[in-house]
């Protein structure tokens, strides 16, 4: 269980300056994900992929298998991984590349300044799904718009840029060593359990021993980070900031902003 600092501060923060929002934001669009990923393309894609991961498996437990030391089987996942990646780029990438292209063309014929996953939208932007699955679809090569996206008051921060933060890999690394020792200890108590009821408060007690200890870690890194994000957005002037993963066009990149206010 790895401890995300961003998982609760951006849900607070989006709800930052909402009547602003609904007046502000007419140059936000949002595209479904889905629908591009149901293209027949990429599922022949994914299904390409998913055979090839079906013949590396195998090959995969064998050598594992075979591996004599613990740095062994490190290498040889590492190896497997790799080949993965690279056919994974090899089969994937064109079609991801040509599907940012036409994001980016469509939203840069509306003007759009940035472009969010519809699953985050509630109210209010532009869908854009329609005209970029047409574009995907077409035959012909799709180029580049001329102009970059225009500035945006819609930020957003790299999770896992602030997740290498020293200070958030220690946080990790003390929950880590802490739910081991835990982990020890109650798997003690339920041996010793008389009943299921008795075995089921043991389980209760140990997860909120791991959430309490979580929230010892956390809160602090959370409240910290909302602290800093709010300061970074206000001098920028925007007025929402989401995850990186949640954008997929344009946007304001606070990401730098804020690690560097963190500090280490």
């Amino acid at each position: 269980m790895k401890i995300r600092i961003l998982s609760v501060m951006l849900v607070a923060f989006a709800l930052f300056a909402p009547s602003a929002i609904a007046a502000d934001l007419t140059d936000v669009g949002y595209i479904d994900q889905a629908a591009i990923g149901s293209l027949p393309t990429f599922v022949s894609a994914n299904q390409q992929l998913a055979q090839y991961k079906a013949t590396l498996d195998p090959q995969y437990a064998a050598a594992i298998k075979s591996a004599r030391t613990d740095a062994d089987k490190q290498r040889i996942t590492i190896d497997f991984q790799q080949k993965f990646t690279d056919k994974q780029r090899e089969i994937v990438g064109p079609l991801f590349t040509r599907a940012q292209l036409a994001i980016a063309q469509v939203s840069s014929s509306k003007s759009l300044s940035v472009v969010v996953d519809k699953r985050i939208v509630i109210f209010g932007g532009q869908d854009i799904t329609k005209e970029v699955l047409d574009l995907l679809q077409g035959s012909q090569a799709i180029a580049p718009p001329a102009a970059s996206p225009p500035p945006s008051e819609v930020g957003f921060v790299d999770q896992t840029a602030l997740d290498s933060l020293p200070k958030v890999k220690q946080a990790n690394q003390d929950f880590a060593t802490f739910a081991t020792g835990q982990r020890k200890v109650f798997q003690q108590k339920f041996a010793q359990a008389k009943s299921n009821t008795d075995k089921q408060q043991v389980a209760q007690d140990y997860n909120k021993t791991l959430a309490d200890k979580q929230d010892e870690l956390l809160k602090p890194l959370v409240d910290q980070t909302r602290s800093v994000t709010s300061d970074v957005a206000k001098k920028k002037g925007l007025i929402l900031v989401i995850d990186r993963a949640d954008v997929i066009y344009g946007g304001t990149d606070i990401t730098k902003d804020v690690q560097d206010a963190l500090g280490k």
